[in-house]
């Protein structure tokens, strides 16, 4: 886990930086650290980007103590697992490192609400794409029999063609990381979501 320190020890400068208490908290990969119309998409909940580059949803169970030890969210968002299963982890491991995530939520935030984004696929790693979504299967499954402040969203499905392939146009060159069109389908997921679940309550008194 050595190899995060810098991007954690960043995530813990900007929590230091504060100069207001979040509401919602964006915690997991790159895709999470490389949105950078976050602020603004989201501003009404006063969000807090504490994603780290190349993190697994094992890391953001590693981490969770040091960088959530201040944190009082009244909502939770994460995106992981994608980068876990690029390194050649089962989906069976994803799933342990996410019900070990949502136990550690539970423990310190209580019944706050708490949104898993569905692992994404991607045109980098398409060979891997029925272990992506037996995964999303498995998450979604296990939150299915857990308590109604957990949420599985379905990005996957929304970021297909008619082919089930891809969209080119929501990719990077890299075709892994999410390009501006990209974002954007996620913000209008997102605030849909949010908006029918929970909106007021996370909005500023």
């Amino acid at each position: 886990m050595k190899w995060y320190e810098d991007e954690v020890r960043q995530v813990e400068q900007q929590i230091k930086a504060l100069h207001y208490t979040p509401h919602a908290l964006f915690y997991g990969s790159s895709s999470i650290r490389l949105w950078e119309t976050l602020y603004d998409d989201f501003k009404p909940y006063y969000p807090l980007n504490m994603g780290f580059g190349g993190s697994t949803l094992e890391a953001c169970v590693h981490f969770f103590p040091r960088v959530m030890l201040n944190m009082e969210p009244k909502y939770m968002v994460v995106y992981a697992g994608d980068n876990d299963l690029g390194d050649g982890k089962s989906p069976e491991s994803v799933l342990k490192y996410f019900l070990q995530l949502n136990d550690q939520i539970r423990k310190k935030f209580g019944n706050t609400p708490f949104t898993y984004l569905s692992v994404k696929p991607s045109i980098n790693r398409w060979n891997i794409n029925e272990r992506i979504r037996y995964t999303n299967w498995l998450i979604k499954d296990a939150i299915g029999s857990m308590n109604d402040n957990t949420f599985f969203l379905d990005i996957y499905s929304h970021m297909l063609d008619k082919k089930g392939q891809p969209k080119k146009n929501l990719y990077n060159a890299d075709g892994l990381h999410l390009s501006s069109e990209g974002y954007q389908l996620w913000k209008e997921i997102l605030l849909t979501h949010i908006s029918s679940q929970f909106n007021e309550s996370l909005m500023k008194s």
